[in-house]
């Protein structure tokens, strides 16, 4: 039997490469994703994009969407719709704190670790949760921080039976978004796949437009393009302002520009 990992699979770049991770590790992967009302949601369609792409290439994954009906209008969020714009700007600026969305982790940790614990069960072997946590994660969020995960595994392993079949594993956790697209380029060539068809069908942005392009201002964007840039390559996503699609080198010089106004900051 292979080894079992359960993912909570966002559609963006971290997760999505994560999966990638697992998959050349020999794991059989359960994916969640979860739809809790979120303004980009498009990044579900990404992750079931992925999850057909790699079904193409003999690389099958239990995905699941997991739909929260009815929590985004009582969450106080510019993430959910009926929320306020979305900010733009670097994401250590301190209006970045609009775009947490109140214990979204614990929430999604909860059914993770129920999935996982129950596969465990079921199979009569162990389980891994995976984790795309990475040294990039902000003081904006602090349910991205270690000492929140730690304390949600330890009331996890106090409130179940069992759960000694259940480890978190973080592979990222001391790297940035530039090294996970390393390792996203290290795994696509491995299991013999499209780097750009991969990472086409993720979504970074918290401010895409109706037709599901990216745009380039939002914090989450300006992380990702400041990644594909330190890589040397294009992103293969298709970017977007009010006046329509743009090129390439007009979303990369934009943000170039946010990281020398920081920067001298």
């Amino acid at each position: 039997m292979k080894k079992q990992a359960v993912l909570s699979l966002s559609g963006g770049m971290d997760s999505s490469t994560l999966l990638l991770n697992l998959l050349t590790d020999n794991y059989e992967v359960t994916a969640v994703s979860f739809d809790y009302g979120q303004k980009h949601n498009v990044e579900l369609e990404r992750a079931t994009e992925l999850v057909n792409y790699l079904k193409k290439n003999n690389l099958d994954v239990n995905h699941h969407v997991i739909k929260l009906d009815g929590l985004q209008e009582l969450l106080d969020s510019n993430l959910v719709k009926g929320g306020d714009d979305v900010p733009e700007g670097h994401y250590e600026q301190d209006n970045m704190k609009a775009t947490v969305v109140p214990n979204r982790n614990k929430m999604m940790s909860s059914i993770i670790q129920a999935v996982a614990l129950s596969i465990g069960n079921i199979k009569d072997t162990n389980v891994i949760i995976a984790m795309g946590i990475h040294a990039g994660d902000h003081e904006i969020y602090p349910d991205c921080r270690q000492e929140f995960r730690d304390a949600d595994f330890e009331a996890f392993k106090v409130g179940n039976w069992e759960a000694h079949r259940v480890s978190v594993s973080t592979p990222y956790l001391d790297i940035d978004k530039y090294g996970i697209l390393q390792d996203g380029e290290r795994c696509c060539q491995e299991l013999t796949i499209d780097f750009d068809e991969v990472y086409s069908k993720t979504n970074t942005s918290y401010k895409p437009t109706e037709d599901g392009y990216s745009d380039y201002k939002s914090a989450s964007s300006v992380e990702r393009i400041e990644a594909f840039l330190k890589l040397g390559r294009r992103d293969p996503v298709q970017y977007a302002d009010e006046s329509g699609m743009v090129d390439w080198n007009v979303a990369s010089t934009h943000v170039k520009n946010v990281l020398e106004r920081y920067t001298s900051e």
